[in-house]
């Protein structure tokens, strides 16, 4: 993982700032998952991410640590592709999100604070969905047995306790066996099967060459499936670990 420091984005240099051109990411790089050069993402007069650049090689399970605010989930939808960075860019396997945002969420699975699930619907109700519009075969049963969910899957998700509703999540990226997963605050509200039941899917998820950029500020949990941590403060990469 190579890793620049970014900087605070000030008044005096925004001019120059406006008319910089971040460097060309080379697509030909295979051994880079994602490389964000020089982003920023601002929200009114508040800049939630000041550039950041970094690159993160695929195979590697990453934290993203930081205090609550620091930008951690604005820095993980840039990367999905759920939000458009003011400045900078972003590659996710080649792919420019700005431009190949089709193409990046095909190969991403996003876990995030909201969970997209319908509410009317059981659980199986709702993989059955996922999986049909994902096309191809896919083994409901047993990735609700894998998240612990397998004895409600007949239930409605509107009687779900938050914890159930993060693994009912999980089990739908699990079901996308993506290239890359980020996954904002997996332990989030999870009793401790739970967060076994969680270490165990993120260790999937990054078999066989995959990544994953988990971003929590639970880091002695994460430190059980994670080699490498990034730290964000206030919109700003400091160090890693």
């Amino acid at each position: 993982m190579q890793f620049l420091m970014s900087r605070p984005i000030g008044n005096e240099d925004s001019r120059r700032n406006e008319i910089r051109t971040p460097p060309t990411f080379d697509s030909s790089t295979a051994s880079i998952a994602i490389a964000c050069t020089g982003v920023s993402k601002r929200f009114g007069a508040r800049w939630a991410l000041s550039r950041v650049s970094v690159e993160i090689a695929r195979g590697s399970c990453v934290l993203l640590s930081g205090p609550n605010g620091a930008g951690k989930t604005t820095l993980l939808r840039v990367i999905a592709g759920a939000t458009s960075p003011t400045r900078g860019a972003v590659h996710v396997l080649g792919d420019d999100v700005r431009t190949c945002r089709t193409a990046v969420r095909q190969r991403v699975g996003f876990l995030s604070h909201a969970s997209y699930l319908y509410e009317d619907l059981s659980a199986e109700e709702n993989l059955q969905l996922e999986a049909r519009l994902l096309g191809g075969t896919h083994e409901v049963d047993a990735v609700l047995e894998q998240v612990g969910l397998r004895d409600r899957k007949h239930s409605r998700v509107r009687t779900f306790s938050a914890g159930m509703r993060k693994r009912l999540s999980m089990a739908r990226i699990l079901l996308k066996n993506p290239q890359v997963s980020l996954l904002d605050e997996p332990f989030g509200e999870l009793d401790r099967a739970g967060v076994a039941s969680m270490e165990r899917c993120i260790l999937e998820l990054g078999e066989g060459g995959r990544t994953v950029v988990l971003a929590t500020h639970l880091i002695d949990l994460a430190a059980n499936v994670c080699s490498r941590t990034l730290v964000l403060r206030a919109g700003l990469l400091e160090e890693t670990t």
